[in-house]
């Protein structure tokens, strides 16, 4: 009799694992909080590696069956398309760049990012930095929650309590190690002189697409001034966030162009030539564009990679909990809705990311859906998070 019990107990124990552990990729990639107690929900803000119920995921639906029903007026769809830059230059005109976190926890996920002796250079780093405290956390994860501050810019915008834009949680323990750096914003002064274009004497480059206020820049700005021979290109096609990245007081010509660009406008070139970036950054813009349009986008940034190159993405994925609390009127399409603000927002299944970078002509690398429980301890709420996190390599 106590062989069956205790057979029993490791039993429903299996099960509970299951059902809150996920057991298809390892806890690395993506945080390693992994739920294994419901019971202890509210201990942490966030969890990772969820995996859904069948009742779950039927909820869901539902929820976007509902909230997409009623269409946005065809006249207003067009109005938010090609008004588009003016509500993106409003937002940063009203939130400069105070809204969104710098995201240090790039390195952890994109090591990419750098050349790869510099990759090699931040682990040994890394381990030398407070091991215990990095590993008591995930590099997701923060005590002070997701948003700081955009949580009610979000419940008023979408009319719906969405507390998500450009979604993710930050560490900044874990990262510091990864992005602190003496020399300051004047290390690149011992460059030489001007090439043809910004950039024309590095041997390694960058684009992150939609930089916004520089939140991914003035972290990988900060490890480059380390790394002789790199540089950074930026864009994004609201001149407002371009000139807050050019006044920030880590802005370097010498190591970083930041230039306004629609990357929607084929015929709007460069300002530098094609096969010559070694990573393109893509990280919660393209979610932002008409889906009409993602796949010419994504086959035009293929062309700037060099052969090996590499493309690295994140953005919303489907029934990410900012897409359940949409209300009725600002669907604008299957899976794309319009915030009370003018912007817009697609969520993104795997096999439409897998798709678009494929015919683009990119092989996968890495291509995940990242499921995650957010909680409100202080209001005991859970909420859903979903997000696509993909690399994609151009052919040597």
């Amino acid at each position: 009799n106590s062989i069956r019990r205790l057979s029993a107990l490791c039993l429903r124990r299996s099960k509970m694992q299951q059902r809150h552990q996920s057991s298809r990729r390892p806890a690395v990639p993506l945080g390693s909080r992994i739920l294994t107690d419901p019971s202890k929900v509210f201990e942490h803000n966030m969890w990772d590696h969820m995996q859904w119920s069948q009742e779950e995921e039927e909820n869901a639906k539902e929820r976007v069956a509902e909230n997409s029903f009623v269409k946005v007026q065809w006249e207003d769809q067009d109005k938010y398309e090609r008004e588009a830059s003016k509500y993106w230059n409003e937002f940063y005109k009203t939130h400069k760049n105070n809204f969104f976190k710098d995201r240090n926890w790039l390195f952890l996920e994109f090591p990419e990012i750098l050349p790869e002796k510099r990759r090699g250079e931040l682990k040994t780093e890394e381990r030398s930095s407070e091991h215990t405290k990095i590993n008591s956390t995930n590099s997701f994860s923060h005590k002070n929650g997701m948003f700081e501050g955009g949580e009610k810019y979000w419940k008023k915008n979408d009319g719906d309590g969405s507390a998500s834009v450009q979604g993710n949680v930050y560490n900044k323990t874990q990262a510091k190690s990864l992005t602190d750096n003496p020399q300051g914003k004047n290390c690149g002064e011992e460059l030489g002189g001007l090439e043809s274009f910004p950039g024309g004497d590095a041997t390694y480059r960058i684009l992150e697409v939609g930089c916004g206020a520089g939140n991914s820049v003035f972290p990988i700005l900060k490890v480059l001034c380390n790394t002789p021979g790199t540089f950074l290109y930026c864009c994004d096609f609201a001149s407002g966030a371009v000139e807050l990245v050019k006044s920030h007081s880590s802005y370097n010509s010498a190591w970083c162009s930041a230039f306004v660009h629609d990357v929607c406008d084929d015929a709007l070139p460069y300002p530098f030539p094609d096969e010559i970036l070694d990573v393109i950054l893509l990280v919660f813009v393209l979610s932002t564009i008409h889906p009409d349009r993602m796949q010419r986008v994504v086959n035009r940034l293929a062309k700037l990679l060099k052969p090996g190159g590499m493309l690295l993405f994140r953005d919303y994925g489907r029934y990410d909990t900012a897409q359940l609390r949409f209300k009725k009127g600002h669907c604008l399409s299957e899976n794309f809705y319009v915030r009370g603000d003018g912007t817009r927002v697609y969520f993104f299944t795997k096999d439409e990311v897998w798709n678009m970078f494929n015919l683009a002509g990119l092989t996968e690398v890495q291509n995940l859906v990242d499921r995650r429980l957010q909680v409100n301890r202080k209001k005991k709420v859970k909420m859903q998070r979903v997000w696509i996190q993909s690399k994609f390599q151009k052919p040597l």
